[in-house]
């Protein structure tokens, strides 16, 4: 469904220096997936991942699967079987699948209360002239993430890593130049807890918005991510197939890029005809420890 914003003079905020609002524990759990993938290849064990965050073997067990889903040894395994290369086998049929699956609609992931609506053309040209967006940084599973949110929905987020809140911010500004931004803690932290729900699989109360703006031609694109099923992998060239011609692989992979909203609209889930995982505006790390933990939680 196609929202229309209108025309209003824009305000750049000037961020607080206020600390990230906690919706869970996960200050931990974000630095042991970083520490577990950059350590992959050594097979870290429980005790030692545990004394990298400081915590007793015993209570980090409990505070990761708590807040990734499975356990620290699943995680692990995943990481390092290289599942990606695997999935390759199977790229190319499963978008296929998925795309005649009879989703509820074409801008729905129905089995996970997912709901996207975007802009029309007209709208777009304005750059969220008339949209408040209000943002917070929380920590997450994958640490700092920077979410922004319409009345519409989450339109922003983002992994902050050890960029600035102010940095953070000024890139969704360039993304959003004519819209209104208020820092708002309150706001943000229920769409935070959905968001990180819905990435460990866990069924909604309700849906999650979100609001998206882009080309026609990227709004295409990030309708077929939708519909890549969890813990799936495709090709540029499948998206590609899906939304125009193969032909059109390298502006698929452009559009993949320009996406606004990681984690909810899965970019993280394409990859190169050669099972390689690269080119996330996040980091392949992050990337691969997303992969790893969609996974995980399938075969659970």
């Amino acid at each position: 469904m196609l929202e229309h914003s209108s025309n209003t003079v824009a305000r750049n905020p000037r961020p607080s220096r206020s600390s990230e609002a906690h919706i869970h524990d996960y200050g931990p759990v974000a630095r042991a997936i970083d520490f577990l993938v950059e350590h992959y290849d050594e097979h870290p064990s429980l005790e030692q991942t545990a004394a990298h965050v400081g915590l007793s073997a015993a209570h980090f067990q409990r505070c990761f699967k708590a807040g990734a889903g499975v356990s620290p040894k699943r995680f692990l395994q995943y990481l390092a079987a290289g599942e990606a290369r695997r999935a390759m086998g199977r790229g190319e049929s499963v978008l296929g699948a998925a795309l005649s699956a009879g989703l509820s609609g074409p801008s729905r992931l129905h089995d996970l209360f997912l709901i996207a609506e975007a802009m029309t053309p007209g709208a777009y040209k304005k750059k969220g002239a008339g949209e408040t967006i209000r943002y917070a940084s929380v920590l997450g599973p994958f640490g700092r993430t920077l979410i922004g949110a319409t009345e519409k929905g989450v339109c922003w987020l983002s992994f902050l890593g050890l960029t600035p809140l102010d940095g953070g911010v000024q890139e969704m500004i360039r993304d959003w130049p004519a819209a209104h931004f208020v820092e708002d803690d309150v706001f943000i932290a229920p769409l935070a807890k959905r968001a990180f729900a819905f990435a460990r699989r866990q069924e909604l109360d309700q849906p999650l918005g979100l609001h998206v703006q882009g080309t026609n031609f990227q709004l295409k694109v990030w309708d077929a991510l939708l519909r890549i099923p969890y813990g799936a992998l495709v090709t540029y060239g499948d998206i590609a197939r899906d939304v125009c011609s193969e032909r059109a692989s390298r502006a698929v992979g452009a559009a993949v890029g320009a996406n606004m909203i990681s984690l909810l609209i899965p970019c993280h889930r394409v990859i190169l005809s050669s099972g390689v995982v690269h080119n996330y505006r996040w980091g392949a790390p992050r990337k691969k420890a997303i992969l790893a933990m969609e996974s995980a939680l399938v075969n659970a």
